[in-house]
Protein backbone atom coordinates (compact mmCIF):
# COMPACT_ATOMS: atom_id res chain seq x y z
CA UNK A 1 0.00 0.00 0.00
CA UNK A 2 1.28 3.47 -0.86
CA UNK A 3 2.37 5.62 2.05
CA UNK A 4 0.30 8.76 2.66
CA UNK A 5 2.03 12.10 2.19
CA UNK A 6 2.42 13.88 5.51
CA UNK A 7 0.74 17.26 5.79
CA UNK A 8 2.33 18.13 9.16
CA UNK A 9 4.33 21.01 7.67
CA UNK A 10 1.59 22.36 5.40
CA UNK A 11 0.79 26.07 5.76
CA UNK A 12 -2.96 25.30 5.78
CA UNK A 13 -4.41 24.53 9.24
CA UNK A 14 -7.07 22.32 7.65
CA UNK A 15 -4.41 20.20 5.93
CA UNK A 16 -2.56 19.76 9.22
CA UNK A 17 -5.77 18.79 10.99
CA UNK A 18 -6.61 16.27 8.27
CA UNK A 19 -3.16 14.76 8.69
CA UNK A 20 -4.34 13.66 12.14
CA UNK A 21 -8.09 13.05 11.77
CA UNK A 22 -8.61 12.91 8.02
CA UNK A 23 -9.50 9.27 7.58
CA UNK A 24 -12.86 7.74 8.35
CA UNK A 25 -11.68 5.45 11.14
CA UNK A 26 -9.99 8.21 13.14
CA UNK A 27 -13.06 10.44 13.03
CA UNK A 28 -15.34 7.52 13.91
CA UNK A 29 -13.12 6.64 16.88
CA UNK A 30 -13.40 10.26 18.01
CA UNK A 31 -17.18 10.17 17.51
CA UNK A 32 -17.37 7.02 19.63
CA UNK A 33 -15.17 8.59 22.31
CA UNK A 34 -17.64 11.49 22.51
CA UNK A 35 -20.37 8.86 22.88
CA UNK A 36 -18.58 7.49 25.95
CA UNK A 37 -16.60 4.57 24.55
CA UNK A 38 -13.21 4.10 26.16
CA UNK A 39 -11.95 0.58 25.61
CA UNK A 40 -10.41 -1.03 22.55
CA UNK A 41 -13.11 -3.71 22.48
CA UNK A 42 -15.89 -1.11 22.57
CA UNK A 43 -14.41 0.75 19.61
CA UNK A 44 -13.82 -2.49 17.72
CA UNK A 45 -17.36 -3.72 18.31
CA UNK A 46 -18.91 -0.38 17.35
CA UNK A 47 -16.84 0.14 14.21
CA UNK A 48 -16.34 -3.42 12.99
CA UNK A 49 -12.88 -2.38 11.80
CA UNK A 50 -9.93 -4.76 11.67
CA UNK A 51 -8.01 -4.80 14.95
CA UNK A 52 -4.73 -3.79 13.31
CA UNK A 53 -6.33 -0.73 11.70
CA UNK A 54 -8.04 0.28 14.95
CA UNK A 55 -4.81 -0.21 16.87
CA UNK A 56 -2.97 2.02 14.37
CA UNK A 57 -5.60 4.78 14.58
CA UNK A 58 -5.72 4.71 18.38
CA UNK A 59 -1.92 4.80 18.58
CA UNK A 60 -1.80 7.79 16.23
CA UNK A 61 -4.55 9.66 18.12
CA UNK A 62 -2.64 9.10 21.38
CA UNK A 63 0.67 10.21 19.81
CA UNK A 64 -1.02 13.35 18.48
CA UNK A 65 -2.52 14.18 21.87
CA UNK A 66 -6.16 13.75 20.82
CA UNK A 67 -6.66 10.76 23.14
CA UNK A 68 -4.73 9.62 26.17
CA UNK A 69 -4.39 6.18 27.72
CA UNK A 70 -5.38 6.08 31.38
CA UNK A 71 -5.90 3.28 33.89
CA UNK A 72 -9.37 1.75 33.68
CA UNK A 73 -11.97 3.62 35.72
CA UNK A 74 -13.21 0.35 37.24
CA UNK A 75 -9.81 -0.48 38.75
CA UNK A 76 -9.21 -3.45 36.45
CA UNK A 77 -5.92 -4.10 34.67
CA UNK A 78 -7.27 -2.61 31.43
CA UNK A 79 -6.49 0.82 30.07
CA UNK A 80 -8.98 3.27 28.61
CA UNK A 81 -8.77 5.87 25.88
CA UNK A 82 -10.13 9.26 26.90
CA UNK A 83 -10.36 12.52 25.01
CA UNK A 84 -7.84 15.19 25.93
CA UNK A 85 -8.62 18.90 25.78
CA UNK A 86 -7.23 18.81 22.24
CA UNK A 87 -9.59 15.94 21.42
CA UNK A 88 -12.58 17.66 23.00
CA UNK A 89 -11.79 20.64 20.78
CA UNK A 90 -12.96 18.49 17.86
CA UNK A 91 -16.54 18.49 19.17
CA UNK A 92 -17.74 21.30 16.86
CA UNK A 93 -16.14 19.46 13.91
CA UNK A 94 -17.93 16.21 14.74
CA UNK A 95 -21.24 18.02 15.32
CA UNK A 96 -20.80 19.99 12.09
CA UNK A 97 -20.20 16.79 10.09
CA UNK A 98 -23.22 15.20 11.75
CA UNK A 99 -25.44 18.15 10.87
CA UNK A 100 -24.15 18.20 7.29
CA UNK A 101 -24.87 14.47 6.99
CA UNK A 102 -28.38 14.89 8.40
CA UNK A 103 -29.10 17.70 5.94
CA UNK A 104 -27.65 16.13 2.80
CA UNK A 105 -27.35 12.35 3.08
CA UNK A 106 -30.79 11.10 4.11
CA UNK A 107 -34.07 10.96 2.27
CA UNK A 108 -36.99 12.71 3.94
CA UNK A 109 -38.26 10.47 6.76
CA UNK A 110 -35.31 8.07 6.53
CA UNK A 111 -34.31 6.97 10.04
CA UNK A 112 -30.98 8.10 11.47
CA UNK A 113 -29.42 8.92 14.81
CA UNK A 114 -29.70 12.40 16.27
CA UNK A 115 -27.57 14.28 18.77
CA UNK A 116 -29.60 15.43 21.78
CA UNK A 117 -28.87 17.73 24.70
CA UNK A 118 -28.51 15.58 27.81
CA UNK A 119 -30.49 17.93 30.09
CA UNK A 120 -33.43 18.77 27.83
CA UNK A 121 -33.54 15.79 25.46
CA UNK A 122 -33.92 18.25 22.58
CA UNK A 123 -31.85 18.12 19.36
CA UNK A 124 -28.59 20.06 19.43
CA UNK A 125 -29.12 23.27 17.40
CA UNK A 126 -27.42 23.52 14.02
CA UNK A 127 -23.98 25.14 14.12
CA UNK A 128 -23.97 28.55 12.50
CA UNK A 129 -21.00 30.78 11.83
CA UNK A 130 -21.53 34.47 12.51
CA UNK A 131 -19.65 37.63 11.62
CA UNK A 132 -18.29 39.78 14.41
CA UNK A 133 -21.48 41.87 14.28
CA UNK A 134 -23.75 38.80 14.53
CA UNK A 135 -24.81 38.28 10.92
CA UNK A 136 -24.77 34.79 9.42
CA UNK A 137 -21.40 34.17 7.77
CA UNK A 138 -21.48 32.68 4.28
CA UNK A 139 -18.47 31.24 2.40
CA UNK A 140 -18.58 34.11 -0.11
CA UNK A 141 -17.90 36.54 2.74
CA UNK A 142 -14.55 34.98 3.69
CA UNK A 143 -11.05 34.64 2.27
CA UNK A 144 -7.78 33.02 3.30
CA UNK A 145 -4.66 35.06 3.90
CA UNK A 146 -1.28 33.49 4.60
CA UNK A 147 0.45 35.23 7.48
CA UNK A 148 4.20 35.77 7.65
CA UNK A 149 5.98 33.44 10.08
CA UNK A 150 6.32 36.00 12.89
CA UNK A 151 2.64 37.05 12.78
CA UNK A 152 1.27 33.51 12.66
CA UNK A 153 0.84 33.21 16.41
Amino acid sequence: MAQRKSLKADTCPMARALDIVGDQWSLLVIRDAFDGMKRFGEFQQSLGVAKNILSDRLKNLVQEGVLELVPASDGSAYQEYVLTAKGKGLFPVVVGLRHWGEAHLYARGEPHSVLLERDSGKPVPKIELRTRDGKQLDPDATFVKKLPAKAAR
